[in-house]
């Protein structure tokens, strides 16, 4: 009797040091999530055939750096044609980037990967509620219309780019500019 007596007594205590655990856990976890949903996010965008050519030397960490004083980077994607050199593609993927190749023309001045780079931003922008900024590294002008719809959307656009050739209308355009 006696025995059966401790060993209710032992369960017992479990029990609440399980329920109590449980407790905590559930605080902690609802602590994580407001924690999470007050932090900015941004969705970084390269334009690789653009902006990492040897001219610039741009850092592909130091990049992921100054986007993070936004919010936190929870999508990098560099854009590529097939004739990114392999150590490059290798150096992406190093720094924390996912790598998107595009089929391009060859050619001196060849830039395909606008399209891609264009429409994987708008998608972000239109379908990401968690995303409060969208990053682009690029010079190119030809991205005016995404920055201009981002906006329309209610997302902030920082746009990274580098000299020469970095298009004013970008830099009017977005909402912070930084010179890499």
């Amino acid at each position: 009797m006696r025995i059966m007596k401790e060993d209710k007594e032992e369960m017992s205590k479990d029990e609440n040091y399980s329920s109590n655990k449980r407790r905590v856990n559930k605080k902690i976890e609802m602590t994580k999530v407001k924690l999470d949903s007050d932090e900015k996010s941004v969705a970084l965008f390269v334009d690789g055939p653009n902006m990492l050519r040897k001219e610039f030397m741009i850092d592909l960490r130091e990049l992921k750096r100054r986007a993070s004083k936004y919010g936190r980077v929870i999508s990098a994607e560099v854009f590529i044609n097939q004739f990114a050199p392999e150590k490059l593609i290798e150096a992406i993927i190093n720094e924390g980037y996912r790598v998107d190749m595009t089929l391009a023309v060859q050619e001196d001045d060849a830039n395909d990967v606008d399209i891609a780079v264009a429409t994987a931003a708008l998608e972000v922008a239109l379908t990401r509620n968690d995303v409060e900024f969208i990053a682009l590294a690029t010079r190119d002008a030809d991205f005016l219309p995404v920055i201009q719809k981002s906006k329309k959307y209610g997302k902030k656009v920082i746009i990274f780019g580098a000299e020469p050739g970095f298009g004013s209308s970008l830099r009017h355009a977005a909402d912070f500019t930084e010179v890499m």
